[in-house]
């Protein structure tokens, strides 16, 4: 059942996905005439009055076709609600709707959490330090202490809520060799500490281990603006770390491919959170599902964002779109390689579990 439950959530954003699509298209009155979960045989299909919906075999993505190239099509092809007679902001509305679709259904996710299991929570608010790495940190420079209470750090005041200890190291590691005024509460006295971590501007340190003054747990929330405000933080919070978790894999391939996860290990990972903890699922769902939207609008083949990328080609080229047969060899190149890709993943993953 736990293996189930990762495997259902991938489905159904892929299904929401292309549903985006879908509706971007029929919104428009544009034609579509198949809607397809998965690539490669047919193991399930309906025909609609206007359109195929079907379930493949290969279950690494999906698509919407439209009847712009289908020579079975008795669509006339001077018809303006074929895709390709559409302006380009008629097509770009299209291409992007899988991706904002996914963005949505994130944030819908958060929010359905939030009002159902809660939000997590500390009883006393601040940042608790479990100890002192070694004597001539710059913690121990500075006078901290262990089991000192962090309160402030630079006016920003730490409450209760679980993003604490990450808010703290972000300022800590964006001020490297720079003064952070730190307000620490210690045996019922409050204290001004101003520290200086050592580093890199933007790789701070101070020295110390941290954790929650007190144990985790979840709480209701008050009201209706509660749930909102807190799964944005959450929803804005999850865009930001996917964002800047590509940004490292790209600048720095290297040190950061081993963190790729493909298919295999995605399930795994969702199948130890499903046992674990069911409302981690929602975390689950909410990252995955803003990975998907990120990766989808990046300007690469195969994906939205290359045909985006086409699109602006075209209009910087005043309306005047790059030769077909040259796209199709394009789109069709890069989804052998992105198909090639997923495959050696779950090879990859696979043998990694076993081992």
């Amino acid at each position: 059942m736990t293996i189930l439950a990762p495997i259902l959530v991938i489905a159904v954003l892929i299904f929401v996905h292309e549903l985006g699509h879908f509706m971007a298209a029929r919104w428009q009155g544009i034609h579509v005439n198949k809607f397809s979960i998965g690539f490669g045989p047919v193991l399930w299909k309906y025909q609609g009055e206007m359109t195929e919906y079907a379930v493949r075999a290969i279950p690494l993505g999906g698509f919407v076709g439209f009847p712009d190239k289908d020579e079975d099509s008795d669509i006339p092809d001077d018809d303006p609600d074929l895709l390709k007679n559409r302006s380009i902001g008629d097509r770009a509305i299209v291409f992007s709707a899988g991706v904002a679709a996914n963005l949505i259904f994130a944030y819908l996710v958060l929010l359905v959490m939030v009002i159902s299991v809660g939000v997590g929570t500390v009883d006393k608010p601040g940042v608790r330090v479990i100890d002192l790495i070694s004597n001539d940190s710059p913690a121990a420079i500075a006078g901290l202490q262990a089991d000192d209470v962090i309160t402030a750090a630079n006016g920003e005041t730490f409450g209760t809520d679980l993003a604490t200890l990450e808010r703290f190291q972000k300022i800590i590691s964006s001020h490297g060799d720079r003064v952070v005024d730190l307000k620490v509460q210690r045996n019922g006295e409050n204290l001004d500490l101003p520290i200086v971590p050592s580093g890199e501007p933007n790789k701070g340190r101070i020295g110390i281990r941290l954790d929650y003054t007190s144990d985790p747990h979840r709480r209701p929330v008050q009201n209706i603006w509660e749930a909102i405000g807190m799964a944005a933080q959450k929803f804005e919070r999850l865009c930001l770390m996917t964002v800047q978790g590509l940004q490292k894999l790209v600048t720095n391939f290297s040190d950061h491919a081993d963190q790729v996860a493909g298919p295999v290990a995605i399930v795994a990972m969702g199948s130890q959170l499903a046992k674990s903890d069911f409302a981690s699922l929602f975390d689950f769902t909410a990252i995955i599902s803003i990975n998907l939207a990120v990766i989808n609008i990046l300007p690469l083949p195969a994906l939205d964002g290359g045909q985006l990328l086409f699109l602006l080609i075209e209009a910087l080229r005043f309306g005047k779109p790059l030769p077909e047969r040259f796209q199709e060899y394009v789109m069709q190149g890069g989804l052998v390689v992105l198909l090639g890709l997923g495959v050696f993943m779950i090879f990859r993953d696979s043998i990694n579990l076993l081992q």
